[in-house]
């Protein structure tokens, strides 16, 4: 297996710490472009395609392996292993961060801290739970998305991406959902909005910044606020920003929160 292929993985820059930066659904690895540079010179960066998505070896996308995250997550071992040294600071935007939950909970001890950037450990309301969405909200999203992937994806980029001052995010974001392979796209959204990580979450000790948008139509502030409540070695950031993707419509912010939770790592 050339995982290298696979996961169209890049490195840059040098250090005794890795820092592994994990994309969304229906976007690639070019979306942490205003935070990896930075990084790299102080860190060893580790960028990848999740399987399906990018440059990613699209013949090694096996839908029974993906028909959960734990698919996903074993592929971050993977990667982990052959391309991390030192300690690994896991970077995961969106349904990512579930998945790097995951890898930690596969691998204990292994990464050393998470940030998590827009996560959800589900996304549909359960008695006390506010995951944003009622079933019905999933299922009518996932019909619309499966008999009308391309529309799908032109209509909902913008509202995920937000940043309502620059258009081109939203043009972006929509460019990399129609680039995607709609079967695996469609089955990508699947398993993540049906996906309940709540009890992983819960066994997660691993220290963890949580970057949650003020206004996020995906994963509302009520979710970031549960992470911060279960994961006992937690903090909570709330950038001011209108959308999902804040890497790329709010990238200081980011940076500024990762660098302070980051120097307190440091042992």
């Amino acid at each position: 297996m050339d995982v290298t292929q696979r996961n169209n993985v890049r490195v840059l820059g040098e250090g005794t710490t890795t820092v592994l930066f994990s994309h969304g659904f229906g976007c690639d690895q070019n979306m942490w472009r205003f935070l990896a540079p930075g990084h790299a010179k102080r860190y060893r960066v580790v960028l990848f395609d999740l399987v399906g998505s990018g440059a990613s070896d699209l013949s090694a996308y096996d839908p029974v392996k993906y028909a959960s995250l734990a698919g996903y997550a074993s592929d971050v071992v993977d990667i982990i292993d052959q391309f991390a040294t030192g300690p690994v600071i896991f970077v995961g935007h969106s349904v990512s961060a579930m998945i790097g939950v995951l890898a930690d909970l596969a691998k204990p001890g292994r990464i050393a801290a998470h940030i998590m950037i827009g996560p959800s450990p589900c996304y549909i309301n359960e008695g006390s739970y506010v995951g944003g969405f009622t079933r019905a909200d999933i299922d009518s999203l996932l019909d619309t998305l499966e008999s009308n992937y391309l529309g799908w994806a032109s209509t909902m980029a913008p509202a995920i991406m937000g940043a309502p001052g620059e258009p081109e995010l939203a043009d972006e974001l929509t460019n990399s959902f129609c680039r995607t392979d709609p079967k695996i796209a469609k089955q990508f959204a699947r398993v993540t909005f049906l996906s309940d990580n709540r009890a992983e979450l819960r066994q997660l000790t691993t220290p963890s910044l949580i970057l949650q948008c003020s206004d996020d139509l995906i994963a509302p502030r009520s979710v970031g606020e549960y992470i911060h409540g279960v994961l006992p070695n937690s903090q909570l950031r709330i950038i001011d920003n209108v959308g999902h993707c804040p890497h790329l419509s709010a990238p200081s912010a980011c940076i500024d929160a990762m660098d302070d939770f980051l120097a307190a790592q440091e042992p």
